[in-house]
């Protein structure tokens, strides 16, 4: 099941809670302080995982910064 950041519309409440996506479509989910179901999603950061690998001069990046595609 996901993670969800919210913000209720009716309070401003933000929280996270895990819940599945069906829970979400069917407004399942409740404000934890005013209980209400109007909910709207918060993006506040987006975490990115790569792998080190090689571009096509051969060159891999060393510090791992750029996931490999920089070329130092």
């Amino acid at each position: 099941m996901p993670f969800y950041d919210l913000r209720c519309k009716d309070c401003g409440e933000e929280f996270n809670i895990r819940a599945s996506v069906k829970e979400r479509e069917n407004k399942e989910i409740e404000c934890p302080n005013c209980h209400s179901h109007e909910l709207e999603a918060v993006f506040k950061s987006v975490n990115i995982i790569s792998s080190s690998r090689s571009d096509s001069s051969g060159y891999s990046c060393s510090s791992g910064c750029c996931g490999g595609s920089c070329g130092f």
